[in-house]
This record gives structure tokens, C-alpha cells and sequence, in this order.
């Protein structure tokens, strides 16, 4: 398992690196088809000391993508809140979806996710909402169900995905009353 450890206004010591690493080290024994690993941990100056740090994980398994975050006052308590989180997030996907899977064959390769912050030109500072992020992934085909399940385990309200029966690029949705949508963009 590959694991890309990102420190934002924060040093990621080798003590902090060590740490994570001995824990992360332990979700390829619920989930051994762990490819890549993504943990942000980002330190924020809050009203709320409680809220400082922010711990994002991102675990990359086959055609799945599992995600958690954690925010905590400790560094450390937010990883090991983070990882409990993630094994919940396991243990969901085990359920549904690991001993029933629907596809076989290769894995397919993992998307890698690149996020980048948006540098504001000097002259624009104040002048409205800004682009401070984006991110590049790759749409694998999957059917409007595997794309239900797929923004539920990551928590979203939606997701842009690629529909394998249409060939298009779709986005599914939550609704206010508990049902999703989905929008299929159409050029004139």
C-alpha cells in the first residue's frame, strides 16, 4: 500500500509520519485490497480550539474509494478518531458491497486525485468568491446504483460519474426527502 501523508500549515514530523503510518499499516488487515492512501492533516488558527486540527483520509481499494474526516483539538486524537471512522467505513463497504461484488475481473487502476490551490492574483483580493481548490480524477464507467454507493461512502450529497449504459457524464444526487436525482447534461 502506497501512502501519501500532507502536512497544510503544518510540519509533518517524522514522529507525526511514524504514527500514522504504524496505524494506517492496519487497515490492510480488514481490507487487503488497499492499493493508495491519502491522510491531509491540517492545522487551522479557530475561535474553537477543539476544531484546530483536521485529519482527512483517503483510502483507495479497487474501484471504491473510501473517505473520512475528523476534527480535534489533539493532533493525534483526530488520526485515531479519523481511523475509527475509516474502519466503520470498511466494515460498510464489506457489507454491501465486498462479499456480493457484481464485477469481476483486474482491479482497475486508482484515479489519482490532484488538488491544487488556486494562487489569487494581487489586484483581486476582495472582490468576491474565488476558486481556492480543484481537483482532477479519473471517471470510471459504473451504472447510476454503483454511483449512489460509491457518494455514499464518501459522504457527499453528489457525484459526477461516467454512466457505462449512456456514455456520458452524469451527476447523481441526495434530495431533501431522502430520494436522488440525477442530472445528464445535454449540449443544443
Amino acid at each position: 500500500m502506497e501512502l501519501n501523508i500532507v502536512g497544510r500549515n503544518l510540519q509533518v514530523t517524522d514522529a507525526i509520519r511514524n504514527y500514522v503510518e504504524k496505524k494506517i499499516g492496519r487497515l490492510d488487515r480488514y481490507l487487503p485490497t488497499i492499493t493508495n492512501a491519502q491522510v491531509e492533516i491540517t492545522k487551522q488558527t479557530t475561535k474553537n480550539i477543539a476544531d484546530s486540527h483536521t485529519v482527512q483520509m483517503t483510502v483507495f481499494s479497487n474501484r471504491t474509494i473510501l473517505r473520512a474526516e475528523e476534527r480535534a483539538g489533539d493532533l493525534f486524537a483526530a488520526i485515531d478518531t479519523v481511523l475509527d471512522k475509516m474502519y466503520r467505513q470498511i466494515a460498510h463497504y464489506k457489507g454491501k458491497r465486498y462479499h456480493n461484488r457484481k464485477f469481476a475481473g483486474e482491479p482497475l487502476p486508482v484515479p489519482e486525485y490532484e488538488a491544487q490551490a488556486e494562487a489569487v492574483a494581487e489586484g483581486e483580493e476582495g472582490t468576491g468568491p474565488h476558486i481556492v481548490r480543484r481537483k482532477r480524477f479519473v471517471a470510471e464507467p459504473m451504472s447510476e446504483q454503483e454511483a449512489i454507493e460509491q457518494m455514499e461512502l464518501l459522504g457527499h450529497d453528489f457525484f459526477l460519474f461516467f454512466n457505462a449504459d449512456t456514455a456520458n457524464v452524469h451527476v447523481v444526487y441526495r434530495r431533501k426527502d431522502g430520494n436522488y436525482g440525477v442530472l445528464e447534461p445535454q449540449t443544443q
